[in-house]
C-alpha cells in the first residue's frame, strides 16, 4: 500500500467547520494518507486540536472519535440556545417570571448570542473545549505538527501558536469574533479571530514542514456565480471576502514567487533557502465546500442542531471521498491546483501562459 504524507490547511467558518470535520473523518479513514502537519484558524483550529488530542490517545480511531465528540458537544450547546431563545421569544421580561431552572437555562443559552461581563468572557466554546479536548495531549503530540493562527489586536499582525503554546486560550483567540466576545488576552496581549490575517496560515507549513503535498480544506467558495442582491446578501459576501482574502493573498504571493523564479531561470532545487526550495516544489490541492454549503447555513425547520451538523459532515465526507477516488494518484507526483492560473492575472503570466511554471506539474488546468 502506497502511503502519502499530506499537510492540511483548515479554513475557519463557524458551523461550516463541520464540513471540515467530514473531510478529516474521510482522510483519517484512509490508511494511505498520513497527516503530517495541520494549520487551522477558528473552527479549523478547533478541528486541528480535537484531531491531535484524539490521535495521541488512540491514533486514527481516537482522532475520529475525538472530532465526533467535539461536534456533538457543540450541537448540545446550539440546541440549548435555540430552545431557550424560542421559549422566551423576543420578550426579555419573560425572564422575570421564569422558574429558576429555565432562568438558568436562559443564562447559559444567552452566552451563545451576546458578550458577557468582564468577569467572564462568556464564550460558550470554552466549556466545549474543556469537555472534549485534552490540551495536555495536544501539547504532547509529536506525530502531527500543529499551527493555530490568531490576530494580534494592537498591531493587526498574525500570531501563530504551536507546540507548548497550544492552550484553550490560543484556540479561543483564533475563534474570537470581536462583535460577539471580548478579546482573548494571552501573556498580556489581546487577540481576535485569526481569519482576519491568516485563514488559515500557510507560511508555517511552508517553512517548518518537510511535506510537499498541501491540501486546502475550504469552506468559502473560490468563486461565486451570481452577484449578491440586497443589503443582507451584500454584507454576507463582504464578510466572506474578508475572511477568505487572507488565504487568497498568501496563495497569490506564492504564485508571484514562483513566477519570478521561473522568469529568472532559478530552479528551486538550487536555492540555498529551504523556504524557496519548498515554495518551488510544493504541490497544492483543494477540497472545497463551495456554494453547496449555502443551503446549510442554518438548521432547517424541525431539524435539530446535531442533524444540521451531520448534514455538513456528510457533505465534507462526500467531497473528500470524491477527491480521493479521482485524484489520490496525483499525491506525491502532481499538484491539482494551478497556482499561476488561479492567482495571477493572465497579463501577469507572460507569453507562455504559465501552465508549466508551477515547477511541479500542475494538472488542474488540463482537466
Amino acid at each position: 500500500m502506497t502511503t502519502r504524507s499530506l499537510d492540511l490547511a483548515l479554513q475557519g467558518g463557524g458551523s461550516h467547520g463541520a464540513f471540515t470535520w467530514g473531510v478529516l473523518d474521510r482522510l483519517l479513514d484512509d490508511e494511505r494518507i498520513r497527516i503530517a502537519a495541520v494549520s487551522g484558524t477558528s473552527a479549523g483550529a478547533m478541528n486541528a486540536v480535537a484531531l491531535a488530542a484524539g490521535w495521541v490517545a488512540d491514533g486514527r480511531r481516537g482522532a475520529r472519535e475525538s472530532l465526533r465528540r467535539f461536534w456533538a458537544r457543540v450541537a448540545d450547546g446550539m440546541h440549548l440556545a435555540r430552545w431557550a431563545e424560542g421559549w422566551m421569544g423576543a420578550n426579555p421580561a419573560a425572564m422575570l417570571t421564569a422558574p429558576p431552572p429555565l432562568h438558568a437555562a436562559w443564562q447559559m443559552a444567552s452566552r451563545w448570542f451576546a458578550p458577557a461581563a468582564a468577569a467572564d468572557d462568556g464564550n460558550p466554546l470554552r466549556a466545549v473545549l474543556a469537555d472534549t479536548v485534552d490540551f495536555d495531549a495536544v501539547r504532547r503530540c509529536r506525530d502531527i505538527q500543529l499551527f493555530v493562527g490568531a490576530t494580534h489586536v494592537q498591531t493587526g499582525r498574525l500570531r501563530v501558536f504551536r507546540g507548548p503554546e497550544l492552550t484553550a486560550d490560543a484556540v479561543l483567540a483564533s475563534a474570537c469574533l470581536p462583535m460577539l466576545f471580548p478579546a482573548v488576552v494571552i501573556d498580556g496581549e489581546a487577540y481576535w479571530d485569526g481569519g482576519y490575517m491568516g485563514n488559515p496560515p500557510l507560511l508555517p507549513l511552508l517553512a517548518e514542514s518537510p511535506t510537499l503535498d498541501l491540501m486546502l480544506v475550504q469552506v468559502h467558495p473560490e468563486r461565486r456565480k451570481a452577484l449578491p442582491e440586497g443589503p443582507a446578501a451584500i454584507l454576507d459576501r463582504v464578510n466572506e471576502i474578508t475572511f477568505h482574502g487572507s488565504l487568497v493573498k498568501e496563495l497569490r504571493s506564492l504564485a508571484i514567487l514562483r513566477r519570478l523564479m521561473h522568469d529568472e531561470g532559478v530552479a528551486g532545487a538550487q536555492c540555498r533557502s529551504p523556504l524557496f526550495r519548498k515554495a518551488d516544489a510544493l504541490r497544492l490541492h483543494r477540497i472545497e465546500g463551495g456554494e453547496r454549503l449555502d443551503g446549510l447555513d442554518a438548521p432547517q425547520p424541525f431539524e435539530s442542531p446535531w442533524q444540521h451538523l451531520l448534514a455538513l459532515h456528510r457533505q465534507g465526507h462526500a467531497a473528500a471521498d470524491e477527491w480521493l477516488r479521482e485524484r489520490f494518484t496525483h499525491l506525491g507526483r502532481h499538484a491539482t491546483v494551478d497556482l499561476l492560473a488561479e492567482y495571477l492575472h493572465p497579463d501577469e503570466l507572460g507569453t507562455d501562459g504559465g501552465a508549466g511554471a508551477g515547477g511541479n506539474g500542475d494538472v488542474s488546468a488540463r482537466r
